[in-house]
């Protein structure tokens, strides 16, 4: 009994049946966002290929940033939501908690790495060259190292609370890098240009409501993603607790 506890973190083995009850039930909040995010992924397709005018010096390439942005604005916001839920784990040890900072480990990732290989083929397309050790592609990089770590830490150290605590503790020296990469442009002089959302004629009224659209649509697809790896990772739980229990008995 007191192995099962071990494996599986502090949720009593009585509350088992009824997580696992729990758990199989989709939200109906991951049905709202999971709806909303069809919706918005359509508008927003309509309005980077359509809607949006083809700019004048880079061309098609330049609707990459439609995509771009937004998938790394989810990276670096999966990292701090990482953070934030490692921080609260260590405080209340509560395994609920380490279940959010996996899920939004695996979520954040996958934005992430697609935001840098979307962003490699638009340099080349806009640079001519698919990378350049620009202090932004690098912060950038950093972080994407620090998700890799986080994951292959966890997954060294197996399902336990000394892994939680290590990959809360990773998490909070990764998240230092996040506010680096938004304030790189302003602190060193790089190829990435500068944020332009917010200032007066920096771009036209049409990108910017385009990429506003986008960027919502990406942020609710990956609530609606984060619910579901969160539903995943808590299942796994359960399911190990289940089974160490059935193997060492009572």
């Amino acid at each position: 009994m007191a192995l099962a506890n071990r494996v599986a973190g502090t949720e009593p083995v009585d509350n088992t049946l009824a997580s696992t009850k729990r758990a199989a039930t989709l939200p109906v909040a991951s049905l709202i966002l999971g709806v909303l995010s069809l919706f918005g992924m359509m508008i927003s397709l309509w309005m980077i290929f359509l809607y949006a005018p083809t700019d004048a010096i880079q061309g098609q390439a330049q609707r990459i940033f439609y995509f771009h942005v937004p998938m790394a604005w989810v990276g670096m916001l999966s990292f701090i939501v990482l953070g934030v839920a490692g921080v609260v784990y260590l405080i209340k040890k509560d395994e609920r908690w380490d279940w959010l900072a996996r899920a939004a480990a695996e979520v954040g990732m996958v934005f992430l790495t697609l935001a840098i290989a979307l962003g490699s083929i638009w340099g080349k397309a806009t640079w001519g060259t698919w990378w350049s050790w620009d202090p932004k592609l690098t912060t950038v990089l950093i972080l994407w190292f620090m998700y890799v770590g986080y994951m292959m830490l966890r997954s060294y150290m197996g399902n336990t609370p000394e892994s939680a605590r290590s990959g809360a503790v990773l998490a909070l020296v990764g998240v230092v890098d996040v506010p680096i990469i938004y304030e790189a442009t302003n602190w060193w002089r790089t190829l990435h240009p500068a944020a332009q959302v917010g200032v007066p004629g920096a771009l036209p009224p049409s990108v910017t409501l385009t990429l506003m659209v986008a960027l919502t649509t990406f942020t609710l697809l990956y609530c609606f993603m984060l619910i579901q790896m969160y539903q995943f990772v808590k299942l796994q739980a359960l399911a190990r607790r289940l089974r160490a229990t059935l193997e060492w008995g009572e």
